[in-house]
C-alpha cells in the first residue's frame, strides 16, 4: 500500500502493552484531547460478573469513559480470536462513521494481532487428535512434549512456555492434522485491517517496578473482595478450569484453592507469579511487534502528548 492509500485509511489507534502498565489511564485521558471512543481487546473483560479479579476498570470509570466490549459474555461461554475481529471490525466501523477515532487498548496480543493482520487458516480442533496428545503428556510428560515441539517447528516452540499445555498442545495439534507448522500457518493471515493504525506500546522502562505494581495489584484486589467474587463463580457449579474464564490469571489459582490443593496464601503467591508471567508473555509479543511506538507509563504526561502528537500529525 503506497503512502497516499495509508493516509486515505480512516484512523485508528492501539494502546497496548502488559498487565498493570497504566493502559486504561492513558486511553480515558485521551478521551479528553481527541474524538476517540475505546474498545476493550481484553480476553477476561468481556465476561460479565468477573470484575474485580480482571481488574475491570470500576463503574465510575465506565461512566466516565464507556468501553465497548466489556461485559458481553457469560463465563460458561468461550469466545475466540474471530468471534473478537468481527465484534470489533463491527464496532470500529460505528466509531467510523460518526467521524470518531476507534481507540482499542488491552493486553490480549492474540486479538490485536487477529485484527490486524486477519485470521491464519488454521485447522480446527480435533477432539481424537487432541486426546493423543494429552495422553502423551500423561506418560511423558509436557516438557518431552514441548521438545517434540522444538524439533517440529522451533519459532513456536520458543515463544510458547514448557507450562503452557494448552498453546503446545495446540501447536502440536496443528502439525499433526495439518502437516504444517503453527509458524508456517500464521504466515498465511487473512484480509488485513482497513484503517491507519497508529500503534503504541505503554510500559515502565524497569522490569522490576512493573513486578512491583503487579504484586501491588494483585494485593489490592485480594483486599477488594476477589474471594468473594471468585466464590460466587465457583459455587455456580457450571464452570470449571477447562473453561477460558475460569483459565484467566487470579481466577485460576482461586479454583485451586477453593477445592483445597493449595491454601491461601499459596493462592495468592500463584497468582502473583501467573500474573508476572503474563506480563512477560506480553513484552515478547511486543518486543518483536513491527510499527510499534513506546511509551514509558513513569512519565503518563509524555505519553499522553506523544500519542495526541502522532495522532494529529
Amino acid at each position: 500500500m503506497t503512502d497516499l492509500e495509508n493516509k486515505a485509511l480512516p484512523p485508528a489507534i492501539f494502546i497496548m502493552g502488559p498487565t498493570a502498565s497504566g493502559k486504561t489511564a492513558l486511553a480515558m485521558a485521551l478521551r479528553q484531547h481527541l474524538p476517540v471512543e475505546l474498545i476493550s481487546v481484553d480476553s477476561a473483560l468481556i465476561y460479565k460478573g468477573m470484575d474485580i479479579g480482571t481488574a475491570k476498570p470500576t463503574v465510575e470509570e465506565l461512566q466516565a469513559a464507556p468501553h465497548r466490549l466489556i461485559d458481553i459474555l457469560d463465563p460458561a461461554h468461550s469466545y475466540s480470536a474471530a468471534d473478537f475481529r468481527a465484534d470489533a471490525l463491527r464496532e470500529m466501523n460505528e466509531i467510523t462513521s460518526r467521524k470518531k477515532i476507534p481507540l482499542l487498548v488491552g493486553g490480549t496480543m492474540l486479538y490485536f494481532k487477529a485484527l490486524l493482520e486477519g485470521l491464519s487458516p488454521l485447522p480446527p480442533a480435533d477432539p481424537k487428535v487432541r486426546e493423543r496428545i494429552e495422553t502423551q503428556a500423561a506418560q511423558m510428560g509436557w516438557e518431552a512434549l514441548h521438545a517434540t515441539l522444538s524439533e517440529i517447528d522451533p519459532v513456536s516452540a520458543l515463544r510458547i512456555h514448557p507450562n503452557d499445555p494448552q498453546r503446545l498442545s495446540r501447536a502440536l495439534e496443528v502439525f499433526y492434522i495439518s502437516g504444517k507448522t503453527l509458524t508456517e500457518l500464521v504466515k498465511t493471515s487473512g484480509e488485513s485491517l482497513p484503517y491507519r493504525v497508529h500503534q503504541f506500546a505503554i510500559a515502565p522502562t524497569s522490569r522490576q517496578l512493573l513486578h512491583d505494581r503487579i504484586e501491588m495489584r494483585f494485593q489490592q484486589m485480594v483486599s477488594n473482595g476477589f474471594e468473594t467474587e471468585a466464590r460466587a463463580l465457583f459455587t455456580r457449579g457450571d464452570l470449571h478450569t477447562d473453561m477460558p474464564s475460569v483459565r484467566c490469571v487470579g481466577y485460576r489459582q482461586m479454583w485451586s484453592y477453593f477445592s483445597g490443593e493449595i491454601d491461601y496464601d499459596e493462592m495468592v503467591y500463584r497468582g502473583v507469579c501467573a500474573t508476572r508471567q503474563l506480563a512477560k508473555r506480553q513484552m515478547t509479543w511486543l518486543r518483536g511487534w513491527e510499527g510499534v511506538e513506546w511509551l514509558d507509563s513513569e512519565k503518563p504526561e509524555e505519553a499522553l502528548n506523544r500519542v495526541i502528537q502522532v495522532v494529529s500529525a
